[in-house]
């Protein structure tokens, strides 16, 4: 846990929401365990105990709240100060790697034995990495029974389970009863066949307004746009085409996500992406304390505070983005982008959006595309990126991606840095100089001397660091 039991403590008095999943709150005599902000009576100290997962405890045999609901409480960013092998196994299990296999297929993809890959998980998060699956999937179920429509059968097979007798069995031991008897009784808004609503907490502040552009400046035509305060675009889940609509409910520190999608057994993946994309488990508070303590950024985090890394619903989108960059204006890139879409891509059937049409090709209808309708230099850069993303082993495509560009392609290293940054999710990336961060005009890079042996210091959080840059030199 990173926090002693003094800060814990006051953090439970004082429902302070900066702890909103970072720590959750078990009471021994009821059985249950909170969130920090749970507008239940105060246990008695001696009642309690603390845990830095739901997972934990979950695994200490107590109850979700059914009052402060911890299934919506914000992504912990419990991997930050873990061990690699960790970080690297809450990420694969995020993407369903124990959903149809066992801890003994994980641990050999992370290269340590299932008994090492067990020990490290609870000495670090206080749960086994099978209870961190299982709650993932249990809480997620809970979240579509308070939530939307979804028949049992349909809440058992979007959460990842394989019947409908394995989620109840389940369910009741997490919950204590049968998942219909905590069917929500008033019944959401009504939606549309294959629509779903759903609302992603974070933790405050959030800088949605810069996100927004930043996604806006580079938006595909035709797959996404970010205008009006809205992001929208199409994916591709398992196979169906949908939409995405994502709007901010500040009031309540979440993002409202419209989901559109024919079936709904791809709902879980479609949101663990979206909380990777918006980056929900960031702790603002950790990140900003970090690098204020630098003079050149401290003025740009305390003007704009909450900035969040812009993810990817797509790494091929993203790779094939940057290099087209490193040759073409931002503009026509956007350009390009958009005629690979609508002549390589898949024209949207399901949903309603009149300037969505396309779903972005997978790597593979690239590769394997004539790609004469583009210019010869942008179509030797989509060949040569699309052939590299195919060759990638897919379960340890993250750990090859990098190196293979490198390697075939050979991008710069602000490239890397960028596709790291957003396609591999790394908060310490730093493309900065690729942006021309330190020569712009405006930049605070361009008065600071010798800036470049300030960056290692902002380690382990150069990604936003970057943000923080790109936002002032691009400022006015």
């Amino acid at each position: 846990m990173d926090f002693d039991e003094q800060t814990c403590e006051q953090a439970r008095l004082n429902r302070d929401a900066r702890f909103d999943g970072r720590i959750f709150i078990g009471v021994t005599t009821t059985g249950v365990y909170c969130r920090p902000v749970c507008p239940s009576p105060h246990a008695r100290r001696e009642n309690v105990r603390y845990f830095p997962s739901a997972a934990a405890a979950a695994e200490a045999g107590l109850r979700p709240c059914l009052r402060c609901r911890p299934e919506v409480a914000p992504g912990t960013p419990a991997w930050n100060g873990t061990s690699t092998t960790v970080s690297r196994g809450l990420r694969l299990i995020a993407e369903g790697a124990l959903d149809e296999s066992n801890i003994e297929a994980l641990a050999e993809r992370l290269g340590v034995t299932s008994r090492h890959l067990s020990r490290l998980f609870l000495r670090h998060l206080g749960a086994s990495p099978t209870t961190i699956a299982r709650t993932r999937r249990v809480l997620f179920a809970k979240q579509l029974l308070s939530d939307t429509n979804l028949t049992i059968a349909q809440i058992a097979m979007a959460a990842g389970f394989g019947s409908i007798r394995r989620f109840n069995d389940v369910f009741r031991q997490y919950y204590g009863r049968p998942p219909s008897e905590l069917r929500r009784r008033g019944r959401p808004p009504s939606l549309s066949e294959g629509e779903y609503v759903l609302r992603l907490a974070y933790r405050p502040p959030y800088d949605w307004d810069a996100l927004l552009q930043f996604l806006a400046s580079r938006a595909i035509p035709g797959v996404e746009s970010a205008r009006g305060g809205v992001y929208r675009r199409t994916i591709l889940s398992q196979g169906c085409q949908g939409l995405l609509e994502v709007t901010p409910e500040p009031s309540v520190d979440m993002l409202r996500v419209r989901i559109q999608l024919p079936r709904a057994d791809g709902l879980l993946q479609v949101v663990t992406q979206m909380r990777v994309m918006f980056d929900l488990a960031a702790d603002p508070e950790l990140i900003e304390r970090h690098l204020g303590a630098d003079p050149l950024l401290a003025p740009l985090l305390r003007a704009h505070p909450g900035r969040r890394l812009p993810g990817a619903w797509d790494a091929c989108e993203i790779v094939i983005q940057a290099l087209l960059e490193e040759h073409c204006p931002p503009r026509r890139t956007r350009e390009l982008l958009g005629l690979i879409a609508e002549r390589y891509g898949a024209p949207v059937k399901f949903g309603a959006a009149q300037d969505l049409s396309y779903t972005f090709p997978h790597a593979q209808a690239l590769a394997a595309a004539d790609l004469d309708d583009l210019p010869r230099p942008a179509a030797q850069t989509v060949r040569a990126a699309s052939r590299v993303l195919c060759a990638l082993d897919g379960t340890t495509w993250r750990d090859q991606l990098l190196t293979q560009l490198r390697t075939v392609v050979q991008p710069e290293d602000s490239t890397l840095q960028y596709i790291a940054m957003r396609a591999l999710d790394d908060p310490d990336a730093f493309p900065a100089t690729g942006w021309d961060v330190a020569v712009g005009a405006r930049s605070p890079l361009r008065a600071a001397a010798g800036w470049q042996s300030r960056v290692p210091n902002w380690k382990p959080w150069r990604s936003y660091a970057a943000l923080y840059l790109l936002d002032a030199a691009s400022a006015g």
